[in-house]
Order: structure tokens, then sequence, then C-alpha cells
């Protein structure tokens, strides 16, 4: 195995698989979750969930495990935005679906608060 990432290829690869490897469950509730945009230089992907995912009650915490998760286990990444095609409003923010609740903050001391946890 080379050490060298050749492009984006090889990040991008990663992040699918981490998607399929963490988070199967989004598949077999007739789901599906593909990177939208990912920028290697600013670390920032873009994740759209589709499918069963619009609409779905536990879409936001699916979201969050999905950004708590992925920064952790992929350097690289250094910010998750997901997007589940309900923007309706036609809100700022680039089409980040982001719930608010503890998860994806800072807290005081520096230390990241991982709020609530998917169900699965």
């Amino acid at each position: 195995m080379s050490t060298e990432t050749q492009g984006g290829d090889d990040l991008e690869e990663r992040v699918t698989n981490f998607l399929r490897r963490n988070f199967p469950q989004i598949q077999m509730h007739g789901g599906s979750a593909a990177i939208q945009d990912l920028d290697r230089e600013t670390g920032e992907v873009t994740i759209l969930l589709g499918g069963a995912c619009s609409g779905c009650g536990i879409s936001p915490m699916t979201i969050q495990a999905i950004k708590s998760r992925m920064v952790k286990e992929i350097p690289e990444i250094e910010q998750v935005h997901a997007d589940t095609g309900m923007d309706g409003g036609g809100h700022g923010g680039g089409g980040d679906m982001s719930p608010s609740f503890p998860g994806e903050t800072v807290d005081d001391d520096g230390e990241e608060d991982e709020g609530p946890q998917a169900p699965f």
C-alpha cells in the first residue's frame, strides 16, 4: 500500500468507505449517503443523505453521528456538512442541515461536546 495520496481519490474513497462501514442502517432503511462535495484543501466534506433519509425523524441524529465520527476517524476531514435535501426555506449555510443541539459545539474548556448518540 502506498502512503502517498494521489489527488483526492484516496480521501474520497476513505470517506465513502467510512459511510458504508459505519452506517449500514442508512441503506437497510432505504436511505442513501453520498459525497456531494469534498474540498481537500479546507478539509470540508458535504454529505448528501437521500432516499428514506429525507424527512426521517432521526436524520438529525444520523447527521450528528456522521459529523462526530468522521472527523475523528479521517484526520484530513476537519468539518462535515450534511444535507437531506429538505432545505425548503432556502436558508443559507450551503445546504447544511445541522440540528441545534449539543454535539457540534466546543464547550468553554475547548473540549468537543458529542451530544446525544444515534441509536445505532
